[in-house]
């Protein structure tokens, strides 16, 4: 597998849509109160945004020049850095197996059932990033999320459709 499937393998896994869908759905049905994750940069955190800037630049970049160095040499990172003992062995590039990536098993099997689970991650993990990218325009364009569009079109299917977002008002 070469660097651009593993690259597209982890944007899907990675993908935002559940940090989008799963948040807007739990604040419309009232379990949470969380802001409109398209304007979410504007709320308030705990330190300013240069500050939450760099500690997600650390800490994504740590794991990320690790995954690359997977990529680059196949086993490289296999042993756990904190924690020696803790090794992986005998996995394949961007599937790092254990029970914490691989609790149910699934990457255990016959190759040519591996080899069709791997194909269906590429294509659903493609699909998701289609996902976001849909949410994104429908919070450019009306204003809000995916789930609010869902809920005003099952209310008035015959008018709260993607031809009345872009009809002229």
């Amino acid at each position: 597998m070469g660097p651009r499937r593993s690259w597209c393998t982890a944007g899907g896994r990675c993908s935002a849509r559940q940090g989008i869908f799963i948040p807007e759905f739990l604040t419309k049905i009232g379990i949470l109160n969380t802001p409109f994750w398209y304007t979410a940069g504007e709320q308030q955190y705990f330190t300013d945004t240069t500050t939450l800037f760099i500690i997600e630049l650390i800490l994504i970049g740590w794991a990320e020049g690790r995954r690359w160095a997977d990529i680059i040499k196949p086993g490289s990172v296999n042993t756990d850095p904190i924690f020696p003992n803790n090794k992986l062995t005998g996995t394949d590039v961007g599937y790092p197996g254990g029970l914490w990536f691989d609790p149910l098993g699934w990457g255990s099997g016959s190759p040519e059932k591996i080899k069709e689970l791997r194909t269906k991650e590429i294509k659903n993990g493609r699909l998701a990033m289609l996902a976001v990218m849909g949410a994104w325009f429908q919070a450019e364009y009306t204003g809000t999320g995916p789930i609010d569009n869902l809920f005003a079109h099952l209310a008035d299917p015959g008018h709260a459709t993607i031809f009345q977002a872009f009809s002229p008002k």
